[in-house]
C-alpha cells in the first residue's frame, strides 16, 4: 500500500439537460442522472446509488484484505444495502445504511471466525466510516 494521503481525482461534466458524465483516470466513464425520487429517469446510476454502492464495494474489498491476512477461505460474498436519505434539521442527508451480507464458505471453514471477520470489515470500511450515518449489519454465513 502507498503512504498517506491518497488522492482520487474525478471529473464530471454535463450540459443543461441530460446525463452527467463521470471520469477518473484509467476507469471507464460512468453516466449519472437524478434518481426517480428527484424526478430523474431511474435508468442510470445516481449520486445516491453510487454512494450506497461505494459502501458495499468498500466492505467487500476490506473483507477480502482481512480474510487474506487471516488465512480465511471463502467462496462468495453478496451485499445488499439499503441507504436511507432523509431530512434532519432541514438538511437532506443519508441517515442509515441497512446492510445484509451473505458469505459463502467452503466446508471445514470456521463459520464463527468468518462472521467475526466480516463484522470487522464493516467496522473498518473507510467509506462508511467517512459518512455521518448509522449502520446496521446482518450477516449470514452459509457452507457451500
Amino acid at each position: 500500500m502507498q503512504g498517506f494521503p491518497h488522492r482520487y481525482p474525478v471529473s464530471a461534466s454535463a450540459k443543461k439537460d441530460g446525463l452527467v458524465l463521470l471520469d477518473s483516470p484509467g476507469a471507464p466513464q460512468l453516466a449519472s442522472a437524478p434518481p426517480v425520487e428527484f424526478d430523474g429517469p431511474g435508468d442510470q446510476w445516481s449520486p445516491e446509488s453510487l454512494l450506497t454502492a461505494s459502501v458495499a464495494d468498500c466492505i467487500i474489498l476490506t473483507f477480502r484484505a482481512i480474510a487474506t491476512a487471516s488465512g480465511l477461505e471463502w467462496n462468495e460474498l453478496e451485499m445488499n444495502i439499503d441507504g436511507t436519505l432523509d431530512r434532519v434539521d432541514r438538511v437532506t442527508r443519508f441517515t442509515h445504511f441497512d446492510i445484509q451480507a451473505r458469505l459463502r464458505i467452503p466446508a471445514g471453514t470456521d463459520a464463527g471466525k468468518a462472521k467475526q471477520l466480516l463484522e470487522k470489515a464493516e467496522k473498518n470500511c473507510l467509506v462508511s466510516n467517512s459518512l455521518n450515518a448509522e449502520k446496521s449489519i446482518a450477516v449470514s454465513v452459509e457452507v457451500s
